[in-house]
């Protein structure tokens, strides 16, 4: 636990342990904790055991499995991925059988048929405006999935809107890096900003900006990871944006591994089995060899691989390391476990032994949002949608801190607002996180989890006492109204639990005016930059709550008023996306 407790760093900057030669005869075979890396040919992965396919090593097309070993010589046998400590295992009442990982590759020339559209997202109406004087309290899980920001580009890049429903504002908001101040030492793991300003799409309200910035770990004082991937190789995942992109995203994540790190490989299809047992992060060779081997066909067995990945998971659990399972897949679960309800409750009950679960979603088509976002809520985890390379560097290389180093759990937050300044408020996003008043004080009731570095931002739009109200008054009564006219606007609580803890802490302090700039173009470019984030999704969903004349030049202008430090183009591409929900908006109307 200490080391959820180490002092403050700075931020981590883009890690690279990559050691790639231009050729590479063989691997090169070293001890202790030397790093053995080098392309994935099919001469150096069959003197680590892996016999692949003969095929164009330079494409990086996958191969498929061969059960044959061949060690180099004069080098004692290394572990073969069908070995007696890391055999494929089946679920009970499955064979051995696993098309897609170890059949031969697909002919050349074969065309995957199109999939139907089956895309699924949750269904979840927008959050209503509400009446302080009768609800004055708001509570929430935080959220610092990304997966729908992702997702939307996908679409927009295609050229098409996306679904309603595929917009969840919060992820669009917390995709990006605010630049909040982290920390200092004995603050605890949060340090909280926040900042009052008028709202830029409806007159008279106002938004109460809530920021949420972790301590980032220092390199050498990141835990240990057990990890094991669990990729999805059923015949649905043919394609480089499935498959394909799956192997390039895990060599990204294979770079960043150290020698105390061990990871294993689980495939499911019609059936799951363990490719590759625990092995330390500097073979990083054997890693790739692994993955690089993966091809696609059969059916799901979604929930037999869950179960196998979490039992790799629990033999090799380290109570001082990051335990996890990371599942990429397209969501398309049709054999075995399928029931999302069934899903939901194996990975709540899984996540109680230390180990969390991590989904990656893939492709288009058959995207199942619905079953992405119930597996990540209930593990303890992360959701991310991976459409491009670019993304998967950042998920697995420039945020590879906060994606897999948790500094806390069940987090919540609540915010109470003073009646007698505050008339109304509405929480924009988070509408499938939404809690109970009386979950916050509930240390069983499951929240999410913030990882190292990584920030939460949340966005309340309010209307002051004597502002313009969504309702009328009542004719023959009124609420009694109390509090301190000429007190604070709100009073904000978050709760956390520190990584393996039962208890939780508390943290709390007062919005105000001393919280508010004089004006709109000098408050804080962080909320500046979320304001044109959240206006961007909120129109993309259609919301109500945005008036017709904010338009997308509206959203545009305020964008490029605040789009500051932009080191990896993330800003000017969310530009571009804002033109291009223009004109995909103008085509469909």
């Amino acid at each position: 636990m200490n080391r959820y407790r180490a002092s403050i760093a700075k931020p981590l900057g883009v890690l690279s342990l990559l050691l790639l030669p231009a050729t590479v005869p063989g691997p090169a075979w070293a001890a202790g904790d030397s790093v053995v890396d080098g392309l994935p040919t099919a001469t150096a992965c069959a003197e680590l055991g892996f016999a692949v396919a003969t095929r164009d090593d330079s494409s990086g097309s996958g191969a498929s499995f061969s059960l044959s070993v061949t060690p180099p010589p004069g080098v004692a046998p290394q572990p073969s991925p069908l070995a007696p400590n890391t055999a494929p295992r089946a679920a009970p009442s499955l064979n051995n059988s696993l098309p897609g990982a170890f059949a031969p590759s697909p002919q050349v020339g074969f065309l995957a048929e199109a999939p139907i559209d089956t895309e699924r997202y949750p269904n979840a109406t927008s959050n209503p405006i509400k009446q302080v004087a009768s609800e004055p309290v708001s509570t929430f899980s935080i959220d610092v999935d990304t997966a729908s920001y992702a997702n939307v580009r996908r679409f927009l890049n295609d050229g098409t809107l996306p679904p309603r429903d595929a917009v969840r504002v919060e992820e669009m908001i917390n995709y990006f890096d605010y630049g909040y101040l982290q920390p200092s030492t004995g603050e605890g793991p949060f340090a909280v900003h926040t900042a009052v300003t008028p709202s830029p799409w409806w007159a008279g309200r106002e938004i109460v900006h809530i920021g949420i910035q972790g301590y980032d770990l220092d390199r050498t004082a990141q835990p240990p990871l057990n990890l094991v991937f669990l990729v999805d190789v059923s015949g649905s995942m043919r394609g480089e944006d499935r498959l394909g992109l799956i192997q390039k995203a895990l060599n990204l994540l294979i770079d960043q591994l150290r020698p105390e790190d061990r990871v294993a490989l689980v495939v499911y299809a019609g059936a799951a089995g363990a490719v590759l047992g625990p092995t330390p992060g500097n073979q990083k060779l054997k890693l790739r060899c692994a993955v690089d081997a993966l091809t696609a066909g059969g059916s799901t067995a979604g929930g037999a691989g869950l179960a196998l990945a979490y039992d790799l998971a629990q033999e090799s659990l380290d109570t001082e390391a990051v335990n996890r399972v990371i599942l990429l897949t397209d969501g398309d679960f049709n054999v075995g476990i399928a029931d999302p309800e069934k899903l939901e409750d194996f990975v709540a009950e899984k996540r109680k032994t230390g180990v969390y679960l991590s989904v990656y979603g893939f492709g288009r088509g058959n995207y199942n949002d619905v079953m992405m976002q119930t597996l990540a809520q209930s593990g303890n985890g992360t959701a991310a949608y991976i459409d491009t390379l670019q993304e998967a560097r950042k998920r697995f290389r420039d945020d590879f801190s906060g994606t897999l180093y948790p500094i806390a759990d069940d987090v919540k937050i609540q915010v109470e607002f003073n009646p007698a300044r505050v008339a109304e408020y509405r929480l924009i996003g988070y509408e499938t996180r939404l809690l109970d008043r009386s979950d916050f004080n509930n240390d069983l009731v499951d929240a999410g989890e913030v990882g190292a570095g990584a920030s939460v931002t949340a966005l309340y739009e309010i209307t002051p006492v004597g502002g313009p109200l969504s309702v009328d008054p009542l004719r023959y009564a009124t609420p009694t109204v109390t509090g301190d006219p000429d007190g604070e606007l709100a009073y904000l609580k978050i709760r956390y639990k520190l990584p393996g803890e039962d208890s939780s802490l508390l943290i709390e302090r007062s919005i105000g005016d001393g919280d508010r700039p004089a004006a709109l173009n000098e408050a804080p470019e962080a909320t500046r930059w979320a304001l044109a984030v959240a206006a961007y999704g909120q129109r993309l969903r259609g919301d109500p709550y945005v008036a017709a004349d904010f338009d997308w030049p509206a959203i545009l202008a305020l964008a490029q008023g605040a789009r500051g430090d932009d080191p990896f183009g993330l800003r000017a591409e969310f530009v571009q996306l804002v033109r291009a929900a223009e004109t995909a908006r103008s085509v469909n109307e």
